[in-house]
């Protein structure tokens, strides 16, 4: 069994789709936790924030699963991001109902798709280093070797807000 991180990210009627992918991820995988769940703004692709669209709330959730990442991202993520209305767009900075991505695969580093595992945003953004580091602070990076809570810390967290009103 491997232990997946993965973050969650909304900004159309993210409470609603947020609750959603949690409770699918749950009927088709074994999870172990979730994170609190963070207010953030928009980020266009030149990393600076986009204030044309509305803000994101982003999480994370600690799975177990005895799949590989390609079919984990396939035939688990990809459908609840379909079932839950997501389209995907030329523009990946769109906004958009739920997003779904595997950050952490273990302590394995992959290429998948065009995506590379460990996911190289966790480095760049507080949205999403902060919720893994909520769920397992002394992970090791294996690429970079600090802890989740380190490179969280490290993170400016301007723009990253704490929504205690909306569990998981």
């Amino acid at each position: 069994m491997t232990r997946v991180l993965i973050s969650l990210g909304s900004n159309i009627r993210p409470r609603q789709h947020l609750q959603q992918a949690v409770e699918r991820l749950r009927e088709r995988s074994r999870v172990l936790a979730v994170s609190p769940v963070y207010e953030t703004r928009p980020i266009g692709p030149d990393g600076k924030p986009t204030p044309d669209q509305p803000r994101f709330f982003n999480a994370a959730a600690l799975i177990e699963t005895d799949l590989d990442a390609a079919t984990l991202k396939n035939c688990v993520l990809r459908p609840i991001e379909e079932e839950l209305g997501r389209e995907r767009r030329p523009n990946k900075y769109a906004p958009r109902t739920i997003d779904l991505d595997i950050t952490l695969f273990g302590d394995q580093v992959l290429d998948l798709d065009s995506r590379h595992i460990p996911d190289p945003d966790l480095l760049q953004y507080a949205h999403i280093a902060r919720p893994l580091a909520d769920l397992e602070p002394d992970f090791r990076h294996p690429e970079d070797g600090r802890t989740l809570a380190e490179i969280a810390d490290a993170l400016p967290q301007t723009g990253v807000a704490p929504r205690p009103d909306v569990s998981l």
